[in-house]
């Protein structure tokens, strides 16, 4: 599956809509490789590719004219002005995708899961981001926002997170630093450790969102951490 990193921007999805603020609508199709079998590996790179689409300068609407599997062989970096449209096909991306310091995306209606990290990540100062009707499963560290500690930049983050459905996976649903937060209409079930994390300095509003626990009870979890620019620890707070 792939991983998109906000900030380094990240998450793992078979894609659904990535809105990246558009200002015109270009197409571009995808190559592939056929052997006539149900799966098709469409090309990481080369004139029609995704890569190739993502790196130009002017505003792109993306669209796939087939479906696939794109294997990233290194960081698909995301410049300006984008939308990657996957409606109308079923593309799986395997690898990691990235839009340092992010302002003004929109995440929507993806499946993710499956990674050896976070799915999705909004750190190193990324903001006004929205993730809305995504499908999250399988995993273990499913959204961290607020990178560590000592990147107190990270104080200008906004998230809103809504109609997302947190399906069985352990923990982060987000975990958040210094950000803010709101969270509504969400469906979080049966997870693993914890449902909702504050750290240090977050805020996190939670809004007619339904948790419904498993063998693990607790819901809302608080951490206490120091800020590298304060002499004191603190956790974050969650209003319901």
């Amino acid at each position: 599956m792939a991983r998109i990193h906000i900030g380094d921007f990240k998450l793992v999805f078979d894609l659904g809509i990535v809105l990246l603020v558009v200002a015109s609508y270009t197409m571009i199709g995808v190559k592939w490789n056929s052997d006539d079998s149900l799966a098709c590996l469409v090309l990481d790179d080369g004139p029609g590719s995704l890569r190739d689409g993502c790196r130009k300068k002017e505003p792109l609407w993306i669209v796939f004219e087939v479906s696939g599997t794109i294997e990233l062989r290194s960081y698909l970096s995301v410049s300006s002005y984008k939308t990657i449209d996957g409606r109308g096909q079923k593309i799986k991306l395997t690898g990691k995708i990235r839009k340092p310091k992010s302002r003004h995306i929109w995440i929507d209606r993806c499946s993710l899961s499956d990674y050896d990290d976070g799915l999705i990540d909004i750190t190193r100062e990324s903001t006004d981001i929205t993730v809305s009707r995504c499908h999250f499963s399988k995993h273990d560290k499913t959204m961290l926002i607020g990178a560590d500690p000592s990147n107190c930049g990270d104080r200008c983050i906004r998230v809103t997170i809504h109609h997302c459905f947190f399906d069985g996976t352990r923990q982060r649903h987000p975990r958040v630093r210094f950000g803010k937060v709101h969270l509504y209409n969400n469906y979080t079930r049966n997870w693993g450790i914890y449902a909702v994390c504050a750290s240090v300095e977050s805020q996190i509003y939670s809004q007619c969102n339904i948790y419904e626990a498993g063998q693990k009870k607790v819901a809302f979890k608080y951490l206490t951490e120091k800020a590298a620019d304060k002499e004191e620890a603190c956790t974050g707070s969650i209003k319901i």
